[in-house]
């Protein structure tokens, strides 16, 4: 990894104003109720890859414009490449920021993706394939980033991860854990959620209810740190915060690839 001294500070300006062409289209269309259009899922080479998780739509999940919301492509695309561009320009670590990936749980390929995102835990309801294809995942060295998700919706969660892996429970984080050591020492855990104020917490699934074990999956309760990603180049949320929405991001992924 890169030398620690490089601060954080300018990860906004190093995203620049560069046309994102075909996926800022599709963000676009997504924002304002039009049709979303998704990349063809690019194969693994070696670099890190962003990879995010599909479920099927909620039954009652509302709209979005004149689309339905399927919960699970928020933020997307715009989230999906910064924040590759971001672990780029401050690690070692060699990334592909050009395209990113979108699996469902129960995609064989999904195993050659180490790191994955899930968003809106609230709405997302596995079938028994997916379910039996996010514990082959986790067991076998997968890390997930739970992300987009607050107030009641952690009853869902915790439903369908005990499903998943029936005698883990989630942890509740603090700074002494080692994800937030892994390049970034994150000494203070005091974040709020973007745009509902809520207070956020921080949770963890470890291997064998073991803190000194393998960390499986973190999870971002009452926050959204992908909606910082997904703005940083547009100053539409201060630089503080979001800044300390990409440390807590690069913190994970080099945790997940070094542990």
């Amino acid at each position: 990894m890169r030398s620690r001294r490089r601060t954080v500070a300018g990860i906004v300006g190093m995203l620049g104003l560069a046309s994102l062409g075909a996926p800022l289209l599709a963000w676009a269309q997504g924002r304002f109720g039009g049709p979303v259009s998704y990349e063809a899922n690019v194969p693994y080479d070696g670099r890190y890859t962003y990879a995010r998780i599909r479920y099927a739509p909620p039954e009652f999940g509302g709209f979005r414009g004149f689309r339905q919301d399927v919960k699970w492509d928020h933020d997307y695309p715009r989230s999906d490449r910064h924040f590759p561009k971001i672990i780029q320009e401050i690690t070692s670590i060699t990334t592909r920021t050009e395209a990113s990936n979108i699996f469902t749980l129960d995609d064989p390929e999904l195993m050659k993706f180490p790191v994955a995102y899930l968003c809106e835990a609230g709405y997302w309801r596995p079938s028994d394939a997916e379910v039996a294809g996010m514990r082959n995942y986790l067991l076998k060295g997968g890390f997930i980033i739970f992300d987009d998700f607050a107030r009641s919706d952690w009853e869902n969660f915790v439903q369908q991860m005990h499903r998943v892996l029936p005698d883990l429970h989630p942890m509740r984080l603090t700074p002494d854990d080692r994800v937030f050591d892994a390049f970034y020492h994150i000494t203070s855990l005091e974040y709020t959620h973007p745009y509902y104020g809520l207070p956020s917490e921080f949770w963890g699934l470890y291997e064998n209810n073991d803190r000194n074990g393998r960390l499986l999956a973190v999870i971002n309760y009452n926050n959204d740190i992908s909606e910082y990603w997904e703005f940083s180049d547009e100053g539409f949320y201060p630089i503080k915060e979001t800044n300390e929405a990409y440390k807590l991001g690069v913190n994970y992924l080099v945790y997940a690839l070094t542990r």
